[in-house]
């Protein structure tokens, strides 16, 4: 917004958000992207640690810091690799089946609903059963770690509050108290589980392994004398504890919203829509309902996909769900392209994909969803600047679960695209006097609002489709 507002402040400038936040040095640009999350990693922001500190008690991927996140980023990343998620995707197809079954029901009573909320249960029983092997059964039933999760989350404040009763609420360190308790006793239980099981096999193999908690457990089972199996060691339990917390956190939210953008997206945009279909029946038949079967058994068939792939692109591109928060350093400073320098010390380093990513300077046709800029040439005007494309950030400190996410989202559109037809609910919100805050934003219905979410968590409509063939 204010890169539209105000122009001549350039893509690196600095914002002054007293009384309520910090003083912030702002960066969209790719030179300044490289400088603070490449060329030379500036540190997390402490707000950062304090928003998730009730989450996984400042002992997270995300903010922790030198060798001791190396390690734990060592320790994980196996789990996140692409060929080891393929061999887990039978799960995450279990999954969008519920999903789909609870759209069905929505279509069949043609009632108004807010997809965010069926995104948010899915893409939660996605990550329990990858990262856990757990069925949590969000979608159909309460669950206690999800309700206490959920809880958590909206206590959760950077410290930037305008109410000063929002920011100093007596109670909020008894409710976090209260979740991390419900949370923990969860998890615990379910790695206990999973390392006896394991303890328990012979060889202490990877084969057979069902999601990224047993390929971690396995690995640290291997490296530790036989003398140790009888417990795992508090140290070790305690820090995957706060990983599992942190994959259930942000996993689970960040690709709910772009869930939720992509159905958007289908929805008003038929001719896209179109093609995404087209594309289904060519790689897996013209009988949606055997898609199902057909990636368990062939994963990579998901990759056969570079539409749908660039679809999800786009709408990453146009909607990014996070953006990224450092600390400046003494004698550091960000350089931009006229070489001018901007001293980062004590100023929290905003690193906004979302500026970038709808930058006319680095995107032709900036505003408009297009997916065939994903598809295109080099020599191509449209064809994309690498360094300005940055949902999951670039560097060292990337997502650990981009993989996952674009494997997750990949399922979700091949098993829904061909058996809904999903309409926005806005006007019905309206009329219901339901809808608070601003209607648009720059001619949009669906902007983002906090956590980069659908204003109004994306109220819609569902119809079936005629499940014996593809039909707008």
């Amino acid at each position: 917004m204010i890169r539209r507002e105000l122009p001549e402040l350039g893509p690196i400038f600095y914002l002054d958000t007293w009384p309520i936040g910090p003083q912030m040095l702002v960066v969209a640009s790719t030179q300044g992207l490289y400088q603070i999350t490449q060329e030379h990693s500036l540190p997390k922001h402490p707000g950062l640690k304090h928003f998730l500190n009730p989450i996984a008690e400042g002992l997270d991927l995300v903010t922790m810091e030198g060798d001791l996140w190396k390690k734990w980023r060592g320790i994980f990343n196996p789990g996140f690799s692409s060929n080891y998620l393929m061999s887990l995707v039978g799960g995450i197809v279990e999954e969008t089946e519920q999903f789909c079954k609870n759209l069905e029901s929505l279509a069949q009573d043609h009632v108004l609903f807010r997809m965010k909320d069926l995104t948010d249960n899915l893409t939660m029983d996605v990550i329990g059963r990858i990262v856990m092997n757990v069925q949590l059964n969000s979608q159909a039933h309460n669950n206690p770690l999800v309700n206490g999760l959920r809880s958590q989350v909206k206590w959760l404040t950077f410290g930037a509050d305008i109410n000063p009763f929002a920011r100093y609420n007596p109670v909020r360190p008894f409710v976090h108290w209260y979740n991390s308790r419900r949370m923990n006793s969860y998890i615990s239980q379910a790695i206990e589980s999973r390392f006896s099981e394991l303890n328990a096999r012979e060889g202490n193999t990877e084969r057979g392994s069902k999601s990224i908690i047993d390929l971690v457990l396995t690995s640290y089972l291997s490296d530790r004398s036989p003398k140790t199996f009888a417990s795992m060691d508090p140290t070790f339990k305690r820090f995957t504890m706060n990983q599992i917390k942190l994959f259930l956190f942000s996993g689970h939210d960040t690709t709910s919203s772009t869930v939720c953008y992509i159905f958007y997206v289908l929805a008003t945009n038929p001719d896209i829509l179109k093609r995404v279909r087209d594309e289904h029946d060519s790689v897996f038949g013209l009988d949606p309902q055997e898609a199902s079967d057909l990636i368990t058994a062939g994963p990579y068939l998901l990759n056969r996909l570079p539409y749908t792939i660039a679809v999800i692109k786009e709408v990453l591109r146009l909607y990014p769900a996070v953006s990224g928060t450092r600390i400046g350093e003494p004698g550091f400073d960000v350089v931009d392209d006229t070489g001018q320098q901007f001293p980062t010390h004590n100023f929290l380093v905003w690193d906004i994909g979302h500026a970038i990513q709808r930058s006319p300077a680095y995107w032709p046709r900036h505003d408009d969803f297009l997916p065939e800029r994903w598809m295109v040439s080099p020599e191509d005007a449209l064809y994309p600047t690498k360094a300005a494309y940055r949902p999951f950030s670039q560097g060292p400190r990337n997502c650990i679960g981009q993989e996952l996410a674009m494997i997750e989202m990949k399922v979700i559109l091949v098993l829904a695209a061909r058996r809904f037809n999903v309409t926005l609910g806005y006007e019905a919100v309206d009329q219901m006097k339901q809808n608070k805050g601003i209607t648009t934003v720059y001619g949009e219905r669906g902007y983002q609002v906090e956590r980069a979410q659908p204003q109004a968590d994306l109220p819609c409509y569902a119809e079936m489709v005629n499940a014996s063939k593809s039909a707008l």
